[in-house]
């Protein structure tokens, strides 16, 4: 009896040393998930005309070195400023030295306007404002010969930046980088959380994205809209960005209607200086790279339209696009690649 005793003790401090050690576990598993959330920064905010959200693991709050790099990214890109450096030299100040951001968007341009065949092109910026959708004066109802000599003045191969200053072949051509400011503004903020070495983090600037690392262990997740017509907001589509950016860009929302009733999108394409919806509706591109790159890219192919698009994607596998158009019946469509 005396033995049977021992035994049931020992079993019943086994026991007990066992549900001790599970209770620990239990807590430290909730320690360190209680530790992830108040780890976890999210700033927001308006910036280049649109709204921003910054979510980081790291609990030290950064508001005013970011908003002071949105300061930077202004005084030197922004067409919306009459005081930026583009501003200045698109008003013909010749004595303009641009800092390093100005120099790395120019180069980034420069690349996308060759690659894309110059589908991407940043001096439509008159064109965009005779359609009312930019900074500058808008024209309504533009007749093709007011179109043609606007075209005159498109052409990125007719600017050049030497000894970080800008040279143009006519005072008439306006440099405008809005195409993929806001993909630039990410990229900005983005590797300033890196330099803080913070790798988890999703920036989010109007739309445009770059996400590193993971949220709560998980890739982060982010919606592709449904390019409804009528006004209304739903998803279309769910994704994983692992380590990507991703920028969308669509004609079905930002438009204007002429006095014909004709339908103006903001896309404008470089080619032919029009500025006419297709059946693409909304390009979403990603990439293991700057926001910058796919921000431009979203321009480009809207603009291509969805077969050159395609074509482009088959020489670029890197570049992975969701492509959401109207087939011959009407019917909405999605592309993946």
């Amino acid at each position: 009896m005396k033995c049977e005793s021992i035994i049931f003790v020992a079993k019943f401090l086994k026991m007990i040393k066992r549900i001790t050690l599970l209770l620990v576990l239990l807590l430290l598993v909730v320690a360190c998930k209680e530790e992830k959330k108040q780890n976890t920064t999210k700033l927001q905010g308006a910036v280049f005309g649109t709204t921003y959200h910054i979510t980081y693991l790291n609990k030290v709050d950064y508001q005013k070195s970011i908003d002071s790099l949105f300061n930077l990214v202004n005084k030197s890109l922004s067409t919306y400023m009459p005081t930026s450096d583009i501003s200045k030299i698109n008003q013909g100040d010749t004595t303009v030295v641009v800092d390093d951001m100005f120099v790395e968007v120019f180069e980034k341009a420069k690349r996308i306007y060759k690659e894309t065949d110059g589908y991407f092109d940043p001096t439509i910026g008159r064109l965009i404002d005779a359609y009312g959708f930019g900074s500058g004066k808008e024209k309504k109802d533009l007749t093709s010969e007011e179109i043609a000599a606007l075209m005159e003045n498109v052409g990125f191969d007719k600017v050049v930046l030497k000894n970080r200053k800008v040279y143009r072949d006519s005072e008439n051509i306006e440099f405008n980088v809005n195409a993929f400011a806001k993909g630039y503004g990410v990229d900005v903020v983005g590797r300033f959380l890196e330099s803080k070495n913070i790798h988890d983090y999703l920036v989010e600037i109007g739309g445009e994205i770059r996400a590193r690392g993971t949220k709560d262990g998980k890739l982060w997740k982010v919606a592709i809209e449904k390019p409804n017509v009528d006004g209304t907001r739903s998803v279309q589509k769910i994704i994983e960005l692992d380590n990507e950016s991703m920028a969308t860009s669509g004609n079905y929302r930002k438009y204007k209607v002429n006095t014909e009733g004709k339908k103006i999108v903001h896309t404008v394409n470089a080619k032919t200086g029009l500025a006419e919806e297709s059946n693409l509706l909304s390009v979403s591109v990603r990439l293991k790279g700057d926001c910058a790159d796919v921000d431009a890219y979203a321009t480009a192919f809207l603009a291509m339209g969805l077969e050159k698009t395609k074509v482009f994607l088959e020489e670029h596998p890197a570049l992975k696009v969701v492509l959401l158009y109207h087939d011959n019946a009407g019917e909405l469509v999605e592309f993946v690649n």
